[in-house]
């Protein structure tokens, strides 16, 4: 479509005027004319239908491949999902009604856009097509996130993946829906602000969507995970995410992702106070978007230019920008772009000295956050953490199971085959040949062995049980900064445990952040009486320094509960990282508990008996890590005493050798 350079400039005039109603049903009647709408149905598109009807195919690609350039006319979609009606065919039901709903859902009439999805996948039911059922369910989430609904989107999404999972061998189709579940989720999380879960979430959806070819999902995902870096204040790298997302929408001439990335360019401008930048990008982007006529899109931009305009010190125009903005958001029900305009608002009102008006916007805007981010929607979050979290340990450790179990497999057949072709050999030769495999066998099962035991010990049932149960305390006392707080610590152990796991080394700095982590949720069990240090000296640098993964938790373990819970009055550990030698680095723990031998003697009075089996796995880790190295790994159990040869504690010193 080619406007006059007139024309143009009249509309840009206009932008900054107060009839904004009429600038924009002059663009409206503008775009409409040029398009020349037909109110008819084409006598091909009727053919086509009838074809479509008789051969009734059940896939979304079938039916796409042929009504894609229809699909976002309502006169269309309608027509063809009366004739589908008609014929009971409900698969094309299914699909018309799902993309009738999309476009309401575009132009933010969201009750009309439920209305048609649930009939789409009431169709797709009684049609028992799962592909149609997951996708139906996939546009009913996106349309309440929309609405800033999330625990109904999170439930309606995470249906759709759990379906669409079920399937062994799903099609193209099918793992593009899931792509849209994990996509959507990830952004029910990023609203939630737990972003490094959504970048995750993104990060699963964008490597599918490469392995698909599926550009228009990897320029989603890039301008979602921009939009979580911009959150956490890494605004360079959000830049960088946010410029890949337009090339990949230039690059499939996608008009609403381009008007997407540009305004979300133009907001990282405003906060890095390059103002005209952002204007330069928003003037003619708020054309655009009017154009397209999606609500949503034209609030924020609308939201953003008063912000810029405020900045400026034009008060008048922000105020105008800012009012227009929160009246669409009234009218269309986006309550996030409610408590926006509202908090800008207060501001504007601060920076004229009206405090008054001022204050009235700041609570508006108070309050509507407050209606986004409920209690329901926080527990109902938390809730969903802890499963994630959870599955996801569950899902690594069978994965494990089933690797070991493979290669167990796989050894034996190779070791028949061996045995088949070595009947030929010299008795001699064949019988050196088995030694051979024997030992090498069993060294790679015990390594195995060694790693899922270290697993075990790591992820202790009891453990994982009692944090969360003191977790689910302070949720019960109602500390919530607490139990978010330990949550994400607990979240974040467990995710450290499992990714070191399947390493051999790890840094030095990784070790330390991991047993950090543990140690702050043991010490909630020990009422936070714990006083743990740790002191790395120079010129180490935790970095570059490698180790075994997960050598130190078995001896803080034994540390906690052998050498510090059965003592009174101050409790402490220090951990001290020193360089020995250019050959080795030393840590020591070192705790003031009650000593090996009284522990041992409250250990024997015990009708309960803990059974401590880490330390012993971590010594034959690392006999197994010496192999490798010059030099072997060397762990040396102190008992300290004063001068009257009363116990101090233990002190526990790792001799480890450096590449």
């Amino acid at each position: 479509m080619n406007f006059p350079s007139s024309i143009f400039l009249f509309i840009r005039r206009f932008l900054f005027l107060k009839s904004r109603e009429f600038l924009f049903f002059l663009i409206l009647t503008l775009f409409c004319s040029s398009q020349g709408v037909s109110q008819e149905v084409t006598e091909e598109f009727k053919r086509v239908t009838d074809s479509l009807i008789n051969a009734a195919p059940r896939t979304y690609q079938e039916l796409d491949s042929i009504l894609n350039s229809k699909r976002s006319d309502t006169i269309y979609m309608r027509y063809f999902n009366n004739e589908a009606a008609k014929k009971q065919y409900l698969s094309g039901q299914s699909y018309a009604l799902n993309q009738l709903g999309r476009k309401y859902r575009d132009i933010s009439q969201y009750t009309k856009a439920v209305a048609l999805h649930q009939k789409g996948l009431q169709a797709a039911m009684d049609d028992n097509n799962l592909e149609f059922r997951v996708f139906s369910l996939n546009m009913l989430g996106v349309v309440y996130r929309r609405n800033d609904s999330i625990k109904i989107a999170l439930d309606y999404h995470q249906e759709a993946l759990e379906l669409a999972e079920s399937v062994s061998n799903p099609s193209n189709e099918l793992k593009k829906s899931i792509n849209v579940s994990l996509n959507s989720i990830g952004n029910l999380y990023l609203t939630l602000k737990q972003y490094e879960i959504a970048i995750s979430q993104f990060k699963r959806a964008m490597e599918s969507a490469k392995e698909l070819g599926n550009k228009l999902g990897l320029a989603i995902n890039y301008q979602n995970i921009g939009e979580c870096l911009e959150y956490k204040g890494e605004l360079e790298e959000a830049l960088h995410y946010y410029r890949t997302s337009l090339d990949y929408n230039n690059e499939i001439d996608n008009d609403k992702g381009k008007i997407i990335c540009k305004n979300s360019i133009a907001q990282v401008y405003l906060k890095q106070n390059k103002l005209y930048e952002a204007v330069e990008i928003l003037e003619p982007n708020l054309l655009a978007a009017e154009m397209l006529g999606d609500m949503s899109i034209i609030t924020a931009i609308n939201i953003n230019m008063g912000w810029a305009l405020m900045e400026l010190k034009q008060y008048d125009k922000a105020e105008e920008f800012l009012t227009s903005g929160l009246e669409m958001s009234k009218k269309h029900h986006l309550p996030s772009s409610i408590a926006q305009a509202y908090a800008f608002l207060s501001k504007l009102f601060t920076y004229k000295s009206d405090y008054k008006n001022a204050l009235e916007y700041y609570q508006l805007a108070e309050k509507f956050n407050e209606e986004i981010n409920s209690e329901v929607n926080r527990r109902y979050i938390n809730d969903l953490i802890i499963k994630y979290e959870t599955e996801k340990k569950t899902n690594q450790i069978e994965a494990l199971a089933r690797e070991n179990e493979f290669i167990n497999l796989r050894l034996r057949k190779k070791t028949n085959t061996l045995i088949i072709g070595a009947l030929g050999m010299a008795l001699l030769t064949f019988i050196l040949y088995i030694l051979y495999r024997q030992k090498e066998l069993k060294n790679e099962k015990q390594i195995l062995t060694l790693e899922q035991s270290m697993l075990r010990s790591q992820m202790n049932p009891h453990f994982l049980f009692n944090s969360l149960n003191s977790i689910k305390l302070y949720i019960i006392n109602n500390e919530k900064k607490n139990a978010v707080h330990y949550l994400n610590k607990f979240s974040k152990l467990v995710r450290k445990i499992l990714e070191s796991s399947s390493l051999k080394e790890i840094s030095l700095a990784d070790e330390l952040e991991t047993i950090d982590l543990y140690m702050n949720i043991e010490n909630i069990r020990f009422s936070n009486e714990i006083n743990f240090k740790v002191r790395v000296e120079e010129p180490i640098d935790e970095h570059t320094v490698k180790i075994p993964s997960l050598i130190l938790q078995p001896f803080l373990e034994n540390a906690l509960w052998h050498g510090l819970s059965s003592k009174e009055g101050e409790k402490n550990i220090l951990l001290h990282v020193s360089r020995e030698n250019d050959k080795f680095i030393q840590i020591s723990i070192t705790d003031n508990g009650v000593g090996r031998e009284a522990s041992e003697r409250i250990k024997e009075s015990k009708i309960l008996k803990r059974k401590s089996i880490g330390i012993d796995i971590t010594k034959e880790r690392l006999a197994n890590f010496s192999k490798d190295f010059e030099n072997s790994f060397q762990v040396e159990i102190i008992d300290l005493y004063d001068i009257n040869k009363v116990a101090l504690g233990t002190k526990v010193v790792l001799h480890i050798p450096t590449h």
